[in-house]
């Protein structure tokens, strides 16, 4: 039996401004704009499709403000 990498991430939306350098660079989906705005009055990314993600961290890498945290796990 295969074992299929799964991957986890956090937004924390109050640090996210919204430019989208993450959507862009997920190559699976798994993140859109979120339709309400944070603290400071951007639309943060919102990871809306998890049973997507693989974990691969081109969200994070793309983040220039750290906003995005990734976790990687084997899926059983």
């Amino acid at each position: 039996m295969s074992r299929t990498p799964k991957g986890k991430i956090v937004i924390d939306k109050e640090q996210c401004k919204g430019c989208g350098y993450c959507i862009e660079a997920c190559p699976k989906g798994s993140i859109v704009v979120d339709t309400k705005f944070n603290g400071v009055g951007f639309f943060p990314a919102d990871f809306t499709h998890p049973e997507r993600c693989t974990g691969c961290a081109m969200c994070a890498s793309m983040c220039p403000e750290m906003a995005i945290e990734v976790w990687k796990e084997e899926k059983k």
